[in-house]
Parts: structure tokens; sequence; C-alpha cells
């Protein structure tokens, strides 16, 4: 995934094998242009292929080990058995249907991150929101949609929650502003089941919540929400996402992440430290 505008439908699993490949074929010395003529294809196939920005087709891969001097027929084959799941759909395929193509990108990266930051400026995070919480804020942001679509998206959003509960949960550590908790999303009923859902994610190790208090004034996100993801492997660096009105940039490069990083540890050293949460909470659902 390149640093910028989010290119396509790039999994985990296709962006570490694009990064294998880059490895191999600098490894041999080979250029983009010799590896282009190998396979007959341009020098940007090449490059989109390395940077997961479209499918790996089995051909082509097993051409280019060859030619980067992998010789082992076992890791050829292994290495072929794992493009061919990465070319397999995701769970959240069966949401294709309302799943926008830079969301699905986002989805991936959350599915195989084992730490999520974040930043929420406006809403609870999507792993953390109740039912009817969820239905509502997806009803104020597509006023327009039908009701199933909302019913669908709905669905995506408590099933992509169940990766907190799997054996082995990511980090996700949120600041969240305390407007958040403050502007009402629908009926108090509402909010207040909100509210009690993030006092009992507080008490869990794997879930760190910070508000960041209206006196604590400006602080370095005020831009807008955003997401940092890390990840168990180590072909792949840390990648950030600020989400838009329309869509989401998503950026890799060193420089990039260190700015979103560097302005969540700002922020987690302003915020209310982790153990006020659950207090600062249940002050807040005893007003509503």
């Amino acid at each position: 995934m390149a640093s910028g505008q989010a290119s396509g439908a790039a999994t985990v699993l296709r962006l570490v094998l694009g990064k294998r490949l880059q490895d191999l074929r600098e490894a041999a010395g080979i250029s983009f242009e010799e590896a282009a003529r190998a396979l007959d294809v341009t020098h940007a196939t090449i490059r989109r292929m390395e940077k997961a920005q479209v499918g790996l087709k089995v051909p082509y891969v097993e051409k280019l080990l060859r030619i980067f001097g992998v010789t082992e027929q076992r890791e050829i084959d292994a290495f072929l058995g794992l493009v061919r799941e990465a070319n397999q759909p995701g769970w959240w395929h069966r949401y294709r249907d309302v799943l926008p193509e830079w969301f699905t990108a986002f989805v991936s990266l959350e599915a195989e991150a084992d730490q999520i930051r974040a930043y929420e400026p406006h809403y609870v995070p999507g792993l953390l929101q109740t039912e009817a919480y969820a239905a509502t804020v997806l009803r104020a942001g597509m006023p327009h949609a039908p009701a199933a679509e909302i019913d669908r998206l709905v669905a995506l959003r408590l099933a992509r929650q169940e990766l907190l509960t799997r054996e082995k949960p990511p980090l996700l550590w949120v600041v969240m502003d305390e407007t958040v908790l403050r502007r009402p999303i629908g009926r108090p009923d509402v909010m207040r089941a909100q509210i009690s859902r993030l006092i009992e994610a507080t008490a869990s190790p794997r879930v760190r919540l910070q508000v960041m208090p209206f006196s604590a004034g400006p602080h370095p996100a005020m831009y807008g929400p955003f997401h940092l993801f890390r990840f168990p492997l180590p072909e792949l660096s840390d990648v950030a996402c600020a989400e838009s009105l329309v869509g989401a940039a998503y950026f890799d490069q060193r420089d990039d992440v260190s700015g979103f990083r560097e302005a969540l540890d700002r922020m987690c050293a302003q915020a209310a430290p982790v153990h006020r949460t659950e207090a600062i909470l249940s002050a807040i659902g005893k007003e509503i």
C-alpha cells in the first residue's frame, strides 16, 4: 500500500507477499524493467504487484520467483500457496453489497493488526459501539440510504467487533474527545447503554480508553479522526489511516506515520490517564 489514497482492496497478506517479492527482486539485483520484460508486462505492473495494488497471478509469481533465484520447489509451492490464500475473499466479502472499496482495506488492516491506536473526535469507535448507537450514527451519516442497507452496515460493524473477543485480540488504544461523550446520539437510553458498554470495555486488559477533556485546550490532532495499525509481521511497517467524508487516505511512509504516532503520544500525555476513564464515564453517564 503506497502513501496516499487507498489502493483498492489490498489485504494484509497481499501486502506481505508484495514486500517479499520486492526483497527477492532487489536481492537478485533485478530492475523493474527486467522483471517486466520477463513477464511481458509493463514495469508499472511489477510496481503495483509489490505494493499490493493489484491481485497476484499465480503464473506471474511463479515465474518471478524463478527469475529471482528461488530454485527450491518446496519454497516455490509454499509461496504460491500463500498467493492463492491472499486471493481468497476475507470474511467481510459477504458484506460487499454495502462495503465501500476504500473501507475494505481498513477492515483487512484492522483484522490483522496486533495494535490499533486511534483518535476519535466525533463518535465512539466502531469496535466499541452498541447496536443502537451504530444504527443511529449510520442513519445520520447516510440519511437517504434504505433501512435494509443501514441494517447490513450495522451487522458489518458488529461482526468487526468479534476480533476483540478472539483468542489473541489486538491492543485497542483510543483517545476520545470529550465531545464524543457529550454529544447526544439518539435517545438518552441509547447514550446510557453506550456509556455502559465503554465502562465494560475498560475492564479488558486489551482495551485502553482515554478521554481528552475540553479543559486540555488545543492538541496536535484537531484536524480529524485517524487510526494507526501495527502488525506482528516484520515485512509490514505501521499504517496510518485518516478518514474523510467520502473515503480515507492510507500512509505507510516512515515520516508520515511518525507524524501520526507523535500526535497520539502527545495526546495520550494530555488526556486523562487510563485509570481515570471509568470514573469519567460513570460521571457523564449519570448526567444523561
